[in-house]
């Protein structure tokens, strides 16, 4: 594969080549946990245990450089994990953290119950604010950590803007590209040091896999050692199951987040004009105040929205136990299109912090089914409210 290969060619091709014993245009899985040394130290490429590395994971961490275009990728057995070995590598006791107000509720559960009883300080605030940011940098911060799209509410902050003032402070920069993806957002090309991402999400693609990963800007080599020293100490790794399923999913990546993304600004526009409906949270609409940042720094505007439902709480459950063919779950990022209530659900960890979402929110990950299904879908669930 060419050092200048579109991203397409390189979610397919990146760290797959044909297996050189068989010609199996598919590498294979090696489902193994230890392997045979030529003599005491004589590691064959160099794997000793699967826990320290395998060929599958080698493969899947190749790829993600690849589609990130950063120098090194590290897979791990979930989003939280790989966030957890980052974290613990970068921060002492009395480090300090400055993390968005919209972020998954599981990121802000860890810096705040996890690391905060570790001696761990954050500070919560608007990264799309970026006075707000600077004005939350004190001396002791190690890690600016931005979502963008965030989650629920779908912020857009300004990566370029925010690495610069990371840079300009001696401040680490991590964006979590989960929501975006590769295929429609690049941050080591704004800027930034690290990407995390739960590689459950977008990059599986099909609800079958856990994982997560992080990935390296160029200059961070000395940081990616750290991390996957870390990730070796303490064992957080994808099996070699789990990175074959993400591989398989990463293949057809640049398509599926074509047809999210048209399905999403379609759904979105639906609702934008809908009497139940008092806010439709969605950059890709030209009423979204993040939507000309985002047409800047995005290719595509993605497959994930949130609605206010203007009955509030109440009519926001029933909306989200109403549809059909938005089933009702946890995660995001499959083919098939799910409906979340964040307050109840996958943000009730940040209730009562500056981190909770309002109880009148649903969340949308739009599939890649038929759109006209899916619209006929919504337009029942409202009028049943």
């Amino acid at each position: 594969m060419h050092d200048d290969a579109r991203f397409d060619t390189r979610a397919i091709h990146a760290g797959q080549a044909f297996d050189p014993t068989t010609g199996a245009v598919i590498p294979p899985i090696y489902q193994t946990s230890t392997y045979v040394q030529d003599g005491i130290g004589g590691l064959r490429s160099g794997y000793e245990y699967s826990r320290g590395g395998n060929p599958t994971r080698t493969a899947l961490e190749s790829q993600l450089g690849a589609l990130e275009g950063g120098v090194r990728g590290l897979s791990f057995a979930s989003g939280l994990a790989a966030e957890d070995a980052f974290l613990r590598t970068v921060l002492a006791p009395g480090d300090h953290v400055v993390i968005g107000d919209d972020v998954y509720g599981g990121t802000h559960r860890l810096v705040r119950r996890v690391l905060g009883a570790w001696g761990i300080r954050h500070s919560t605030v608007d990264t799309s604010d970026l006075d707000a940011v600077r004005a939350a940098i004190e001396p002791a911060t190690r890690v600016l950590w931005v979502e963008t799209p965030s989650n629920p509410l779908m912020k857009i902050s300004d990566v370029a803007a925010l690495a610069a003032l990371g840079r300009e402070r001696g401040v680490l920069t991590v964006v979590d590209n989960t929501f975006a993806s590769p295929a429609l957002q690049q941050p080591i090309a704004l800027g930034a040091d690290v990407v995390a991402h739960s590689t459950t999400k977008y990059l599986g693609g099909h609800s079958d896999v856990v994982g997560g990963a992080l990935v390296f800007a160029a200059g961070q080599e000395e940081l990616a050692e750290r991390v996957g020293f870390t990730q070796f100490a303490a064992g957080a790794v994808s099996g070699p199951f789990d990175a074959f399923l993400t591989t398989r999913g990463i293949k057809t990546l640049g398509v599926r987040m074509e047809r999210h993304s048209r399905n999403a600004l379609a759904i979105a526009q639906r609702l934008e004009s809908h009497d139940g409906i008092a806010r439709v949270f969605y950059p890709g609409l030209p009423s979204h105040p993040g939507h000309e940042l985002a047409a800047r720094q995005m290719s595509g505007f993605g497959g994930m929205l949130s609605i206010e439902l203007a009955g509030g709480g109440e009519a926001a459950r029933r909306f989200a136990e109403s549809t059909e063919l938005f089933q009702l779950a946890e995660s995001l990022g499959g083919v098939e299109s799910l409906v979340n209530h964040p307050w109840s659900m996958t943000h009730a960890s940040v209730r009562g912090t500056e981190a909770e979402v309002p109880e009148s929110i649903v969340r949308l990950s739009v599939g890649i089914e038929d759109v006209d299904d899916l619209l006929a879908d919504i337009d029942g669930a409202l009028a049943r409210l």
